[in-house]
């Protein structure tokens, strides 16, 4: 389902939004700073401080989870189910393994969400699309300009 580019988009984003539905059908947007693809159909998404994600998940699973690289101004956004892994729990060590070590002591958890992930839709800034010639350096460069920053090594 991810293939090697929303892979990379993953492994290089800093953040991703987490969208859920609540008691209400309202949407709830949530910001999550460690997380990580498992393999190719999962998304794993620690839970550090978000009960309002986790009531939502274990009412209604549907999700969207989106990352962009600010810079490049693209990314993607992963629809699936959700569930979440509570510690204690037989799969929870798995799932925690890998988050656990991005996050050290600094961002513990107790629960893990993890998206199955069902569909992949690219993530585009509309300039792309309104002016076809746009390059990725160019949009790196307006961003630089526009935000006075410098964007770090990676």
């Amino acid at each position: 389902m991810m293939n090697d580019t929303v892979l990379h988009y993953i492994d290089q984003s800093v953040l991703c939004w987490l969208a859920t539905v609540d008691d209400d059908g309202g949407p709830n947007v949530s910001p999550k700073e460690i997380f990580c693809a498992r393999g190719r159909d999962e998304l794993l998404i620690a839970n550090i401080a978000s009960p309002g994600s986790l009531r939502n998940i274990r009412q209604r699973p549907l999700v969207c989870a989106s990352f962009v690289d600010v810079f490049v101004q693209k990314g993607f956004k992963l629809k699936g189910v959700a569930r979440a892994i509570v510690a204690g729990e037989p799969a929870f060590d798995a799932a925690a393994e890998p988050l656990a070590r991005m996050a050290g002591a600094s961002f513990p958890f107790a629960s893990v969400f993890v998206v199955a992930v069902k569909s992949v839709e690219p993530i585009v800034a509309p300039r792309y699309r309104l002016y076809p010639d746009t390059t990725e350096s160019a949009q790196i460069e307006s961003a630089l300009q526009t935000y006075r920053v410098q964007r770090p090594a990676r």
